[in-house]
């Protein structure tokens, strides 16, 4: 396969790919998408640190028809913003997760295997993994149950957003649902009076009125609902394989650091993407102002170079812990400790709470994606 870009429903190994990859090239230059492909941890972490490695703006002249709310979502957006606005952008999310509330995640897993449980066997993936991380952040905003189900309902659509070409039958069903959820969580938010006290710890040096500060903490804690939905849903299903394939499951310290091993073994995230704003030098290769730049995260981190025995899972690996997973610099992802706690309570609980949790199918198939490597079911057996 020469492409730099390929789905990874369509291959078996992408490992293997990223590893011929990076040994002929681990700056490779794709003729064919016109883009910059870099696999080696090294030139990975320049690339992210960098500071004009911006992440590729939203071109609103190719989503004509979306309605305002999700404009607005688009455009306010930790993850998708740069220089300054990432800076304010940032600051707000940040403020978002350290104003999550403590919930019951065991008993919301109890209940959710217990809605899909048939004869002992329910698909991890549909009763657990799509629901359970978008749960945690409603009811950690205290959402009522009403909305929590809309939202559950309604997540599928929403995540569409965030996709680069949407159909026009996909942007009218967003164009449905984004209204209602904007009204829902600035209302939720208002309840909270979660926005007045923004305004004293919002930078000084940054004039924002009260408007816009809602705008903005009601479209990234959109946003922490999307994130949660793919990222979330990916780690407990990529764990969960390979806690059973390695039975690493003994008590909550193995499981966590079976967790931070799958970030860096098998994560759900392959790749992320940056445009660069001026010239970057990565060894003796110029990346030019204005190029695409296409970061194998998944293969940097398999590089040898930085992680012994890179092709073994290994828990007790010392520093499994600096995968690029989850970013890094500026533009790291917030919710790295959050969905490594998530994941690792939830995974506990399962595997306390039924002494015997078998994979009924090695078969895998995965989601027609391009920057996630997503199961698209896993049926498993409790007992």
């Amino acid at each position: 396969m020469t492409s730099t870009l390929f789905l990874l429903s369509n291959v078996q190994d992408p490992y293997s790919i990223y590893k011929s990859m990076m040994d002929k090239n681990p700056i490779h230059w794709d003729d064919e998408n016109k883009t910059w492909a870099i696999y080696s941890y090294e030139y990975c972490i320049e690339v992210l640190k960098n500071p004009n490695a911006f992440i590729p703006a939203i071109n609103l002249n190719n989503e004509p028809q979306l309605n305002k709310h999700a404009v607005d979502i688009l455009t306010n957006l930790t993850r998708l913003s740069n220089g300054i606005e990432h800076t304010i952008n940032r600051e707000i999310a940040s403020l978002l997760f350290s104003n999550l509330q403590s919930v019951g995640i065991n008993t919301i897993v109890s209940q959710l295997i217990k809605n899909d449980l048939i004869e002992n066997k329910i698909d991890w993936i549909n009763a657990v993994c799509k629901k359970l991380p978008v749960l945690v952040v409603l009811k950690s905003f205290g959402f009522t149950d009403n909305d929590c189900e809309f939202v559950l309902n309604k997540i599928e659509t929403l995540v569409k957003i965030m996709l680069p070409n949407k159909t026009e039958e996909q942007v009218k069903l967003i164009n449905e649902i984004t209204e209602e959820i904007f009204s829902m969580v600035e209302k939720q938010l208002s309840r909270l009076d979660f926005y007045n006290p923004l305004l004293n710890k919002i930078s000084e040096s940054e004039v924002l009125s009260l408007d816009e500060i809602k705008i903005k903490t009601i479209s990234n804690l959109i946003g922490l609902m999307i994130q949660s939905y793919d990222a979330g849903r990916g780690i407990l299903s990529n764990s969960l394989l390979q806690i059973i394939k390695h039975k690493t499951f003994a008590d909550r310290t193995t499981i966590e650091k079976s967790v931070i091993e799958t970030l860096r073994f098998d994560p759900p995230i392959h790749n992320t993407r940056r445009i660069a704003n001026a010239d970057i030098a990565l060894g003796e290769t110029i990346i030019k102002k204005g190029e695409k730049i296409f970061i194998v995260i998944a293969a940097a981190n398999r590089d040898s170079e930085k992680f012994e025995n890179e092709s073994n899972f290994d828990i007790e690996r010392f520093n499994n812990n600096e995968n690029l997973t989850f970013g890094i610099g500026g533009h790291q992802c917030l919710a790295k400790y959050f969905s490594i706690n998530l994941a690792t309570e939830v995974l506990w609980f399962l595997f306390n709470e039924y002494k015997t949790v078998t994979l009924l199918d090695n078969n895998i198939e995965y989601e027609p994606m391009i920057n996630a490597r997503l199961p698209k079911s896993i049926w498993i057996l409790i007992q």
